[in-house]
């Protein structure tokens, strides 16, 4: 096995955990803080914009099973790219969409794949917004935030639908 990380912002945290954690290959979804100059911030003081940093999912993967590029193209079917100050019904700074990339090779893949998402004119006009940063700090949220969609079941469904017709306006039936 060759375990890697990857890290991922795309609107509030609960809302990302399932799509990568059922994916063949995963081993382990995290949701968290990253990005903010506080350490061990909270949800609140992060909700609150109070530490400047984004919530987002950090991703442990064996990339002999599912690549780097796989957990990139089923992000940009999980986070609206083109919404550079929110996700969905999530808006501010803290739901900003971000790649945070952990290399060389990591940012290469992030930015091959985005450009070619802006080409493919999936979004019509709209601008590839998403940003690729280099990974920092991530910490760890609170036990309540983590496995959202399995404790908190119906307040999940009711958090995911715009998500869910997101992907069926531009990615239809070729999804993840």
């Amino acid at each position: 096995m060759a375990e890697e990380t990857a890290i991922f912002a795309g609107g509030c945290f609960w809302c990302m955990v399932e799509p990568f954690e059922t994916l063949p290959g995963i081993l382990k979804v995290r949701s968290g803080y990253t990005g903010g100059f506080l350490e061990n911030p909270t949800y609140e003081q992060v909700k609150a914009h109070e530490t400047g940093h984004t919530e987002a999912v950090k991703v442990w993967f064996d990339n002999n099973v599912v690549t780097y590029q796989d957990l990139v193209e089923l992000y940009w079917q999980t986070a609206d790219p083109t919404d550079a100050m929110g996700q969905f019904q999530d808006r501010g700074d803290n739901y900003r969409p971000v790649i945070f990339v952990n290399s060389d090779e990591q940012e290469e893949i992030a930015n091959k794949s985005k450009a070619l998402l802006a080409a493919s004119g999936i979004f019509g006009d709209d601008a590839i917004v998403t940003q690729i940063e280099k990974a920092d700090i991530f910490w760890d949220a609170e036990d309540e935030h983590q496995q959202f969609y399995k404790k908190h079941a119906d307040i999940y469904a009711d958090e995911k639908q715009e998500r869910d017709a997101y992907k069926a306006k531009f990615w239809g039936t070729h999804t993840k």
